[in-house]
């Protein structure tokens, strides 16, 4: 075997990364870190709350403990630390919005990313007509999505505002920008 390389780890690390990233994006959408937010749960009773495949259920949660996403004691799964804090719809520390529209919008232009780079065309709404803002605003569910999503990312950021800002100072502000008031969300629970 003189001479043989091995495949190095890092590139088939990096080739599958998305079965990782779509395990992760398909827990959030269906809301599996909200449901073990208070309770663990055996594996037969989170997949009937969920309305899972028993059989595929096992393997999709038992992927989530191998991702370091879940915790599982015998048959009973619980939330990690990190996705009970940030994946349970019910916390104002939820950035699972973005999460969502991953999955939900930008997982499949992705998909397209060999067809964007050989033709130079966009691969989003753009590449069927479609006005962005324009749909995005008719919709109000779709709308809502994009929200919570722009939400979730600004929480780090609102949160590190309100702590360091002098709110005491002054008698108002406006928060432009931040999706759904975020800082003035934050800055209210730091006082």
């Amino acid at each position: 075997m003189a001479g043989r390389q091995l495949v190095p780890d890092r590139l088939l690390q990096i080739g599958f990364g998305f079965w990782g990233s779509k395990t992760l994006l398909t827990a959030v959408e269906l809301g599996l870190f909200t449901e073990l937010a208070t309770r663990q749960l055996d594996g037969k009773a989170l997949a009937a709350r969920l309305k899972l495949h028993p059989p595929s259920a096992r393997d999709f949660f038992d992927a989530l403990v191998a991702l370091g996403l879940l915790k599982r004691t015998g048959t009973r799964y619980a939330n990690t630390p990190e996705t009970a804090q940030f994946l349970d719809r019910a916390k104002p520390t939820y950035v699972g919005g973005m999460l969502e529209m991953c999955n939900a919008r930008l997982y499949g232009f992705w998909g397209s990313l060999t067809e964007a780079l050989r033709t130079g065309q966009p691969q989003n709404e753009v590449k069927t007509g479609e006005d962005f803002f324009g749909t995005l605003y008719a919709d109000p569910q779709r709308l809502e999505g994009f929200l919570n999503a722009m939400t979730g990312l600004s929480q780090g950021t609102a949160r590190s505002i309100a702590e360091k800002f002098p709110w005491k100072r002054y008698q108002s502000f406006a928060d432009i920008g931040c999706a759904q008031g975020g800082v003035a969300v934050a800055a209210r629970d730091v006082s």
